[in-house]
């Protein structure tokens, strides 16, 4: 079968590789359709460079791990699925016995890491294997489209589980207008949050923003954050700050515009250490705080909030590329043009 292979940066290969056999408490997923795109200019970040201890592989590795599908095969000891279902699949890998497995905290394990990112196969390929665990059924009508949606939705959703206060009532401040922060956008609404701020320099961007729901949009650059935040808060400042731009100004920022009491929640990935000073928080004894990936809760919250219509995300797709052109027309594109792009899909078996 055809699969993307990465080999390390800048350097991703159509290739042919065996098709994986359904184990048993296994699903065979194919016909993906992915908008995961990841590694190209900095890696590897989480493709393993040595061999992972979980799945044992190193580079070259499938890619793809922001995928839906549809089952192929189902192995010994599955019930409850039928071939020819469309589903989404939780590419979380854990070993299920560190410290944070066992508390229940298996998104952050010792170990882990993400199928198609971390070996074990990968959306980006015919065909892949996944425990029966990570595999969610979409409801009847929603789209492969869509279900390539849940992996980045669910990010932000977990996000909001770091902060249990926001009500509708909140006044929430999002910086960073790029695929996470117009997540976090549209998983607030599904809140219900009325006053929504999102700080972003790019126009295509805060435009993307206005249309996902933002309340307030607001270019850093040539406005000041924190005097808009208290603004549209009465003097009070932001309930709740979601960092998803992950440079040093939005840190500051977030830390600055928070309420006093507040919370920042971090959901960017940093490549670098920055200069932080803990005394934007500590003068008002609010809270940081920092979430990574998801749970399993998440990815059936998103899905149900899907089947309401609560959150509506089609418009975070902005082209869509058949499998081959993946490099060329997909990644090389986000990142020439990654301002006027949100999520480009690869239909793998698109002709």
């Amino acid at each position: 079968m055809k699969a993307a292979r990465y080999y390390g940066k800048e350097d991703i290969r159509i290739e042919q590789v065996p098709e994986p056999t359904v184990g048993s408490g296994q699903i065979k997923v194919g016909q993906h359709v992915n908008n995961d795109l990841h590694e190209y200019l900095g890696g590897p970040n989480f493709c393993p460079a040595s061999q992972h201890p979980i799945t044992g592989e190193t580079i070259p590795v499938t890619l793809g791990h922001e995928f839906s599908g549809v089952i192929k095969d189902i192995g010994p000891g599955v019930t409850g699925f039928k071939i020819g279902q469309a589903c989404a699949v939780q590419p979380t890998i854990f070993c299920g016995h560190c410290a944070a497995c066992v508390g229940g905290a298996e998104n952050v394990c010792h170990a882990g890491g993400f199928i198609g990112l971390s070996g074990g196969g990968g959306g980006l390929s015919e065909a892949v294997c996944v425990n029966a665990t990570h595999v969610f059924p979409l409801p009847e009508g929603l789209e492969l489209e869509t279900g390539a949606l849940v992996e980045p939705l669910s990010v932000a959703w977990h996000a909001l589980s770091a902060a249990p206060e926001i009500s509708p009532s909140s006044t929430v401040l999002v910086i960073g207008g790029g695929p996470i922060g117009l997540a976090m956008i549209l998983c607030l609404k599904a809140k219900g949050v009325e006053t929504i701020i999102v700080s972003e320099i790019a126009a295509s961007r805060q435009n993307f923003a206005k249309q996902f729901g933002a309340t307030q949009v607001v270019n850093p650059i040539e406005e000041d954050v924190k005097k808009v935040v208290l603004t549209l808060s009465n003097g009070k400042g932001a309930d709740v700050a979601f960092d998803c731009a992950g440079v040093p100004a939005s840190i500051k920022s977030a830390c600055t515009a928070v309420k006093a009491k507040g919370t920042v929640v971090n959901v960017a990935i940093w490549e670098k250490e920055i200069p932080f000073n803990p005394n934007w928080l500590t003068s008002k004894e609010s809270t940081f705080k920092s979430v990574l990936g998801y749970q399993k809760s998440d990815f059936e919250t998103v899905i149900e909030n899907l089947r309401t219509g609560a959150i509506k995300p089609n418009g975070m797709i902005t082209a869509k590329i058949k499998f081959e052109n993946v490099v060329q027309d997909g990644i090389k594109r986000l990142i020439s043009d990654k301002d006027n792009h949100v999520k480009i899909l690869v239909d793998v078996n698109a002709k």
